[in-house]
């Protein structure tokens, strides 16, 4: 079935009192098909649908209908309400522990996540410390929807503030979690998932430093999985680095959103050491994160033939992957992949988003300007400033490491090739002064033995260098 049904016309508005709330469904029809789900699972005599080891491994054509007409109506709150009284998540502690149905756990894994969407339903199957666990281990699950479900589930309670550090908590004691984690995350192909369990990921790492540096080692501790090498000098199979490169790699072209979020993980890895020595001290030198961060910001985000206005619409991806090639080539300035003989495409990226940020703050201050009657509007600018602002930072700090590796050779054939000329060099230089003045003296020094007439002329245009020249 490609989506669930629609919630059933019910007569419960002809019965009085038989309405959930003030809602059109029934509590009849409501009780009826919660029994029927306990008997599924625990039938009072045997049912030719079981299979010899035990449990009902399909669901009749009826019964998912109307358990998916549940599924549906569960979103809304008197519904929830309804269930919760009538004991449902107990109910589904049943289809965990006893059932044999891929369907039937996806659908009860997705009434709960509806249900949790509602704060005093979600702080009651948040505190529920056996439902939690269950819940937990069906991120071990092999079925794709029952996984996307269940992400779905532990994100919707990771953004709810009253229980979030209860989740966290019971993750940071479960290692299993992070197995499986590692394992969607470095082996499916279903991109909804990957982004769902991303989102996860990204939540957890923001809310808890301490769980993230857990990850973080896990890979360099253990080996986990049951085709691992028990010998200790083999290396781990899951490296949360990795992982997480292999699900952006997956996610890259289907899914924008994804990208970003994967890229905000490797962010916030870089936001302790711990994290960057992951990524810099790989078996690969990490080479292949590196590879990958090239890719997509040399051939793939922000083109010269894209429009000035992309930077808006990539500010976050962008200020995300800057960050950690910031991180690294501070790292690791000695590894060949990052000096600038193969990363000098890095510099002249970054001097065109610059170029491009500097069209969109004039769009931003006519924007502004229009809507200064508009509340709304303004706090739409002033965020758009602010995402734009760090995007400026990061690019500023990045390009200043790289113009004091640039050599002549390097200035040379960026002359040649139109990407270095006063507008771009003066450009570079407005954003890095005076900040970076070391970096920009240290850069025209190579440059007045490239081209002397341009770095007169950006003397001039810029009367604080003279000082130091």
């Amino acid at each position: 079935m490609d989506r669930n049904p629609s919630p059933p016309c019910s007569d419960a508005e002809e019965e009085e009192g038989d309405a959930v709330g003030n809602t059109v469904y029934s509590k009849h029809w409501l009780f009826s098909v919660l029994t029927r789900l306990i008997e599924v699972i625990a039938p009072a005599e045997p049912d030719p649908a079981v299979s010899p080891e035990g449990g009902r491994t399909e669901l009749d054509e009826e019964m998912e209908n109307d358990i998916c007409k549940v599924w549906d109506m569960s979103m809304d709150e008197d519904v929830a309400l309804f269930l919760q009284e009538f004991n449902a998540p107990d109910i589904f502690m049943g289809v965990f522990a006893k059932s044999k149905c891929p369907r039937l756990t996806e659908i009860c894994v997705g009434i709960l996540g509806n249900m949790a969407c509602f704060q005093d339903i979600c702080m009651s199957i948040s505190k529920d410390e056996n439902l939690g666990q269950v819940l937990l281990q069906r991120l071990c699950d092999s079925d794709s929807p029952t996984l996307l479900e269940t992400s779905r589930l532990l994100l919707t309670c990771l953004s709810q503030p009253e229980v979030a550090n209860v989740w966290v908590e019971r993750i940071r004691e479960n290692p299993s979690v992070y197995d499986c984690v590692c394992f969607i995350m470095s082996s499916s192909t279903n991109v909804e998932l990957l982004v769902k369990v991303g989102e996860v990921v990204d939540k957890l790492f923001d809310l808890d430093e301490e769980l993230m540096l857990n990850w973080i080692k896990s890979g360099t501790c253990h080996s986990v999985g049951p085709s691992v090498d028990d010998s200790p000098e083999e290396l781990p199979d899951f490296k949360i680095v990795p992982c997480i490169l292999e699900a952006a790699k997956q996610v890259r072209s289907d899914n924008p959103e994804g990208l970003d979020v994967y890229m905000h993980i490797l962010q916030l890895l870089t936001t302790v050491d711990e994290g960057i020595q992951a990524i810099v001290q790989a078996p690969d030198g990490g080479k292949e994160t590196w590879s990958l961060l090239y890719e997509l910001v040399c051939q793939e985000l922000c083109q010269p033939d894209d429009p000035p206005i992309i930077v808006q619409e990539q500010k976050t991806v962008l200020a995300s992957i800057l960050s950690v090639l910031s991180a690294m080539f501070a790292s690791q300035t000695e590894q060949e992949y990052t000096r600038m003989r193969k990363s000098k495409s890095y510099f002249f990226l970054l001097i065109r988003i610059l170029q491009y940020m500097e069209g969109c703050g004039r769009r931003a201050v006519e924007n502004s300007k229009e809507s200064e009657q508009e509340e709304t509007g303004k706090t739409d600018v002033n965020e758009e400033d602010f995402h734009l602002k760090i995007l400026k930072d990061i690019c500023c700090e990045l390009l200043s490491n790289m113009l004091q590796e640039l050599t002549k050779e390097n200035t040379l054939e960026g002359l040649h090739q139109g990407h270095l000329n006063e507008q771009t060099c003066s450009c570079a230089f407005q954003n890095l002064l005076p900040l970076y003045s070391a970096s920009v003296e240290s850069f025209l020094e190579v440059l007045r033995e490239a081209d002397q007439t341009l770095a007169d002329n950006l003397e001039k245009r810029f009367p604080s260098l003279k000082v130091h020249t």
